[in-house]
């Protein structure tokens, strides 16, 4: 049984499974599946100078069992009115999974609690809580009983994850309260034109980067991309080694259209 929200505020959102069964041992998925209203998004797992990310915590977990954070997909650029954020405004099921204990018995069932939190976005905010479930039963070991349709979506976002890659050397220069962070091609890097360059939006996974500032981006002659980047205004903590973000080219960062969305991960100096 799924309980779900069509919520006051505009998104629709169900606690699914990939799997109509569970099998004993073996890892499956849940997901928080997302309907959002029309010209309203979500935030993603961080949301730039605004927004709060979609997030579930868990009232009632069957002992045993594990649940990991949500496997997030790539982001994309949203708009709270006009400042510049991060999140999704497409429909999509965020991936959470889930490993069973070993010695689960045929015929059990098993319920799923969590209280959902998001913030629901166009021209105005709207937050939203909501107790979510999913019961499901126990299977017999190697006798799968999937839910295709769920599965499918699932996989379809697991497959838009971050993906580090040799193929692209990174580094960052902070200079006052700017960035410059270049990425160099190795062996297999696909090359971007300065078309390709344009469309490119550096994601900040760390807060470090102001989200709604405008970003330069410049195509040297080696392939070379170079980002020019203002740094937030408010960072909690002390400054990082490295500046972390996700860049996203739906063609592929490596040859053959391998790695969508690349996770950057750049050593950070100080200029002096």
């Amino acid at each position: 049984m799924i309980t779900s929200l069509r919520a006051v505020t505009p998104l629709e959102i169900e606690l699914v499974s990939e799997v109509r069964r569970i099998e004993p041992g073996k890892p499956f998925y849940l997901g928080l599946s997302l309907h959002h209203g029309e010209g309203y998004h979500t935030y993603w797992k961080h949301p730039g100078i605004v927004g709060v990310p979609t997030n579930i915590q868990w009232m009632e977990l069957p002992p045993g069992f594990k649940a990991d954070p949500i496997d997030w997909p790539e982001p994309e650029r949203t708009f709270m009115f006009q400042i510049k954020a991060q999140g999704h405004q497409r429909d999509l099921v965020l991936p959470i999974k889930v490993t069973p204990p070993g010695d689960l018995k045929a015929g059990q069932t098993f319920t799923f609690k969590g209280k959902a939190s998001w913030m629901c976005c166009n021209r105005e905010c709207n937050p939203g809580f909501k107790d979510l479930s999913i019961e499901l039963p126990v299977g017999k070991v190697g006798e799968p009983d999937l839910d295709l349709n769920w599965k499918a979506k699932i996989e379809k976002e697991l497959a838009l994850r971050p993906q580090s890659s040799p193929a692209w050397e990174a580094s960052a220069v902070s200079e006052g309260k700017q960035f410059t962070v270049t990425l160099k091609p190795k062996a297999g890097a696909a090359k971007l034109s300065a078309e390709d360059a344009a469309k490119l939006i550096f994601f900040t996974e760390d807060g470090m980067i102001d989200s709604d500032k405008p970003q330069e981006i410049e195509c040297l002659p080696d392939g070379s991309l170079r980002f020019r980047l203002v740094e937030a205004e408010f960072i909690i903590g002390d400054r990082p080694k490295e500046l972390l973000g996700l860049l996203v080219h739906p063609a592929g960062w490596e040859q053959g259209g391998k790695v969508r969305c690349l996770k950057v991960v750049a050593p950070l100096t100080s200029k002096s």
